[in-house]
């Protein structure tokens, strides 16, 4: 079976042959046909299985037909850089049909948005700013016909659904196609689902398992040795593109910053981030400027890079979906690829719930030449006493001699603001 069999417009048909698109994927050959039949769709598939052209080529195909320059496609997705991907392949697969996609997203001036909302086909927006734009009626959703929730998931893990309700609200509901895809289906995705779709076609493609192109092992460490051994791990591992994965956005950019440090091409990606070096990070990962990218979870949805060759857990993922949504990063477009997660004493209930998601329990292993007994660096950068010493402005410092810093600096000050200064907390030593 080839993408001829489903019968596109032939502007359609070169831009898939242009693309690259030989053979569909399993999610494809299921679901594009009842798509194009006009049925409302609940699409069960993990990333990296071809879903956006699920959407995206029957979208294309329905909107040559009919009037343009009105909103009458809506894809809502939980972060930029999702978005962007899914407004790239709009861009590389309706290339040819003259349909104009906008993304609608925060981080960037409104204004411009505005000014291209005038002109949109298609709208790939985030929920928060799309429900700004219908507060300020910059955004006419009235011809609205197709309308699609991807990643339905992540975007309840980040408490997006209230605001997909209030979307919702002020969609045309008569004659609306609705698509809906998701990784997993927690009880809240199967309430929206049945909510606004309507004789639903349920198409699933495998289960909530990573896919069976990804090799897992888990390394055992003392958390305080975890940075020596990652940088150990990439020394001896032969890497094409790494994806690493913290819990915080704080230890992204602190590991990004080591990585550096230590001679990798490394970059973080992580929402404190401005929206133009976030695009930086994602640009020059893909592209291969950057070898390394460590970022959070939500940061990383979105990247689809069929060169990722290995996930590495920095940190063990708060659940087992979340592990399996990390490794679907690797693994990708018919790839091999690896999965390492370096796990601590208190991950021991995760390790459990994980091999029971994948069905099978995880491979431990240890590097031979790696010193696993090295002790904690003695605290000599802990805070320490310092020496009381007088300053230009009479007050004091140390930790003896607060209550003196506060009597010398309420002298200078006003009766209203020396009351204020005593009330401060003790300056830090």
């Amino acid at each position: 079976m080839n993408f001829e069999t489903f019968l596109f417009h032939p502007k359609i048909t070169a831009a898939i042959a242009a693309a690259g698109y030989s053979i569909p994927t399993p999610i494809q050959t299921q679901a594009i046909p009842k798509v194009m039949q006009g049925c409302d769709l609940m699409g069960l598939a993990q990333t990296g299985t071809g879903k956006t052209a699920v959407f995206v080529l029957p979208i294309l195909q329905r909107l040559l037909r009919g009037q343009r320059r009105r909103v009458r496609a809506l894809i809502i997705a939980p972060t930029r850089e999702l978005a962007e991907q899914i407004h790239q392949d709009i861009e590389i697969l309706g290339s040819k049909t003259g349909l104009r996609s906008v993304t609608v997203y925060g981080g960037v001036g409104i204004q411009p948005q505005v000014q291209l909302l005038k002109s949109a086909d298609i709208v790939v927006a985030c929920p928060g700013r799309l429900l700004d734009h219908i507060r300020r009626r910059t955004v006419d959703l009235s011809h609205l016909e197709v309308l699609v929730l991807d990643e339905a998931d992540q975007m309840f893990d980040m408490g997006f659904l209230p605001d997909i309700r209030r979307i919702l609200a002020h969609l045309p509901k008569s004659d609306r196609q609705t698509l809906l895809f998701s990784a997993t289906m927690p009880f809240q995705i199967r309430r929206l689902a049945n909510d606004i779709l309507k004789n639903q076609v349920r198409v699933q493609v495998g289960h909530e398992a990573p896919a069976d192109t990804v090799s897992h092992a888990f390394y055992p460490v003392a958390r305080h040795l975890k940075t020596a051994l990652l940088l150990k791990l990439l020394g001896n591992t032969s890497t094409d593109a790494v994806l690493v994965f913290t819990r915080t956005k704080h230890r992204a950019k602190q590991l990004g910053g080591k990585l550096a440090k230590a001679g990798y091409n490394s970059t973080s990606l992580q929402g404190n981030l401005s929206q133009a070096r976030r695009r930086d990070a994602m640009n020059g990962f893909k592209s291969g400027k950057y070898q390394v990218l460590v970022a959070t979870d939500i940061a990383a949805r979105g990247i689809d890079v069929s060169n990722v060759s290995h996930v590495i857990n920095y940190d063990m993922p708060s659940t087992p979906e979340a592990y399996i949504h990390r490794i679907g990063r690797t693994g990708r477009a018919e790839r091999t690829g690896e999965a390492f997660t370096l796990i601590t004493d208190e991950d021991k209930q995760m390790v459990k719930a994980i091999h029971g998601a994948i069905g099978m329990p995880v491979e431990q292993r240890t590097l031979a030449n790696f010193n696993y007994h090295t002790p904690m660096a003695a605290t000599t950068n802990q805070r320490r006493v310092r020496r009381a010493q007088p300053l230009p402005s009479g007050r004091w410092t140390g930790r003896k001699h607060n209550r003196r810093a506060e009597k010398g600096a309420a002298a200078w000050l006003s009766p209203q603001k020396a009351r204020m200064a005593g009330k401060r907390s003790r300056p830090s030593v």
